[in-house]
């Protein structure tokens, strides 16, 4: 299957050359290499009063093709766009929020052009594009300390919760710093919209994270249902949270992350903030408000682009919200 391209200055030289020689548009195609529908259209639209002339053509079609772009995207749109990349949207989250409110057509490869170039120039734009951690290999044996009595494993957790159909099912962890630190965050996100709810822990104990999730889910107690948790001794008071907030807590299995996929993918969002550097003690309550903001006015490529405020509350909200984030 042959892919579409531009037409070069010497393929329209060469298209100049074969028609002064009276070929025809199907043998002139055969002789550049390229469709004869495509050779039709150039004649047609990039001729002049005097017929159709190589560096002429060349012309016409460049102002043509800079004219359609500069009317689609205008330097108000690319301004916003650039403070969208610094609020640490992706290329991707903000091509699908700006054609989804009012259609402006700035796909996410332009968009990463638009970065690359600013670097060049010297910008900081691309400081703001999430980097994958490298993933490390796993060594020694499990941990066997302090395990957890009286847990209800993920394997006897509701199928609705897989089908995230309902508002109200919960994935929780912490987030550590460094060794060393004792300070941690609490992290907390709702699976069908990735709300997410993250609190401070001045140590990691089992006391504080009861004390941090049952503050920061009783505002909207009646819609939790379930928490799935991985097995770390921190939460080790499950069942007064589960009391607390009349909802059924769950254990994933050991070392199996991606039993908790939202949960370990919004960690990394996380990190983007707080690095395992970060001195953990010094994050401030407003430090933890802006993050919690930030991530939840974010539009979401799996939500249609919506954010997971707007699905979460059932509502609709403009860019301008997001920019005071």
């Amino acid at each position: 299957m042959r892919c579409y391209a531009q037409l070069t200055q010497e393929q329209r030289y060469q298209i100049h050359a074969f028609k002064k020689a009276g070929f025809n548009q199907a043998q002139i195609a055969e002789e550049v290499g390229v469709h004869k529908s495509t050779i039709c259209r150039e004649l047609r639209r990039n001729r002049g009063l005097n017929g159709y002339r190589a560096l002429q053509a060349h012309v016409f079609a460049i102002s043509r093709r800079k004219a359609r772009s500069n009317a689609r995207i205008t330097a108000g749109d690319w301004q916003l766009i650039s403070t969208l990349i610094r609020l640490d949207w992706s290329p991707e989250q903000i091509a699908g929020r700006l054609r989804l409110e009012d259609g402006t057509g700035a796909s996410h490869e332009w968009i990463y052009r638009f970065i690359y170039a600013d670097k060049q120039r010297g910008g900081e734009l691309y400081r703001h594009l999430r980097v994958k951690k490298q993933k490390r290999k796993r060594y020694g044996a499990y941990e066997r300390r302090g395990r957890q009595y009286d847990r209800v494993s993920i394997d006897e957790r509701p199928a609705i919760v897989d089908s995230r159909s309902r508002l109200g099912d919960w994935e929780g962890d912490t987030i550590i710093g460094s060794r060393g630190q004792a300070a941690a965050i609490v992290s907390l996100v709702e699976r069908k919209t990735s709300f997410t709810l993250i609190g401070k822990l001045s140590r990691k104990t089992a006391a504080e994270t009861l004390s941090a999730m049952t503050g920061l889910l009783k505002p909207f107690k009646s819609l939790v249902h379930t928490i799935t948790c991985d097995n770390g001794k921190e939460f080790s008071c499950h069942k007064e949270v589960a009391a607390s907030l009349e909802a059924s807590m769950y254990f994933a299995h050991p070392y199996a992350s991606w039993e908790r996929g939202l949960n370990e993918n919004t960690n990394g969002l996380i990190r983007q903030y707080f690095p395992r550097k970060h001195d953990f003690a010094a994050i401030t309550d407003d430090q933890i408000r802006k993050v919690t903001e930030r991530l939840n006015h974010r539009p979401r490529k799996k939500l249609g682009f919506k954010t997971p405020f707007e699905e979460f509350f059932k509502t609709d909200s403009l860019l301008t919200v997001a920019l005071k984030s």
